[in-house]
């Protein structure tokens, strides 16, 4: 590696190690299963507003508010909308009940890491936040309105990305397969999710 490029990748983990700061999996009011098994999804949509920003850019940590690398290059807002639909469609297999419920989720935040990010960074975060509101299907009553979830998740780098690679687990499984776990957690049908870590990231 000459000089130059030292010099280029030094400069760029410091300005990522400025973005070091506390990340969490959080929420405030979950239900609780006393009210949520009463309830049976039967549909889940997922809304990407348009006012939010798009990145393909391969830098340790683009100015956006969706960042993803972990399917060919795309529509990136319809890849992210996906991921957490068939997050929270798996989270919510456990309801049986039988009031039918349907699920809104709006995207506020999702960055996941970078090429770049993945083979230099000393760590990573996918930054994840959603806002969830919940109906009645059958009269339209709002049953949880507007509940904020932030679902971040330490990101796969240097070793630990290429001992994934090899086991075949892909950024977009892991991803799925956390917001699942958050989802589950705040319906109070599998362990509490919520935590703190300290972690470099956007």
């Amino acid at each position: 590696m000459n000089n130059r490029r030292s010099f280029a990748v030094a400069l760029a983990l410091m300005l990522l190690a400025g973005c070091a700061g506390t990340w969490e999996v959080a929420y405030d009011d979950p239900p609780g299963n006393a009210v949520t098994k009463a309830w049976r999804v039967v549909n889940v949509v997922t809304v990407v507003p348009d006012l939010l920003t798009v990145s393909n850019d391969n830098t340790f940590a683009p100015d956006a508010d969706i960042v993803w690398h972990g399917e060919p290059f795309g529509d990136r807002r319809a890849q992210v909308s996906a991921i957490l639909n068939e997050g929270l469609t798996r989270g919510t297999r456990p309801l049986r009940g039988e009031r039918p419920v349907a699920i809104t989720a709006r995207i506020i935040t999702f960055h996941g890491v970078t090429p770049a990010a993945v083979a230099r960074a000393p760590a990573a975060v996918h930054n994840i936040r959603f806002v969830l509101s919940i109906f009645d299907a059958r009269t339209g009553e709002a049953l949880v309105s507007n509940e904020m979830i932030s679902a971040d998740l330490e990101a796969n780098v240097g070793t630990a990305a290429i001992a994934a690679a090899i086991n075949r687990q892909t950024q977009r499984e892991r991803v799925i397969e956390h917001i699942a776990a958050v989802t589950r957690g705040w319906l109070g049908f599998g362990p509490d999710q919520r935590r703190e870590f300290y972690s470099v990231g956007r």
